[in-house]
């Protein structure tokens, strides 16, 4: 693995910080590298769906997070194509989850992830296959 560009790992960090529904959501960008990514979120019970279990849009939330910034790391812009997310098992109430992305594929225009989600059990939560598109220019706010 190359060492990450400081300048981007601070920029991404100061801007999930930063970012709308990442505060909304209460997710919490916790290590970077290039081409990988570890966010954190508690369940909450206002993340429930009907069941009283873990909303799937919760979820998914939290790897779309370790996606996003495990696929623009390298600095410059990389966007969704494609996320196949399966869910496992639900979360207990209180739980710490957290999603790790780590790049398994990249060429000039697309790479690959596989984004795998635990509980503070290590129980595994879902797992996702992705894939962006690299649209090859710099990240807006370097």
């Amino acid at each position: 693995m190359t060492t990450m560009d400081e300048k981007v790992r601070e920029a991404i960090f100061s801007h999930v910080a930063k970012e709308p529904f990442a505060r909304k959501s209460r997710l919490t960008l916790v290590e970077l590298d290039e081409g990988y990514s570890k966010v954190e979120m508690t369940f909450t019970p206002d993340m429930e769906n009907i069941f009283g279990m873990a909303h799937g849009g919760a979820l998914f939330a939290l790897i779309d997070e370790a996606f996003e910034t495990a696929s623009n790391s390298h600095g410059t812009m990389a966007v969704a194509l494609n996320m196949t997310v399966t869910y496992l098992a639900a979360p207990f109430p209180g739980s710490r989850l957290t999603a790790e992305a780590r790049e398994f594929s990249r060429t000039r225009k697309t790479a690959n992830y596989d984004i795998k989600v635990h509980d503070d059990e290590n129980r595994l939560i879902a797992s996702c296959q992705a894939l962006v598109f690299r649209k090859g220019t710099d990240l807006p706010f370097l």
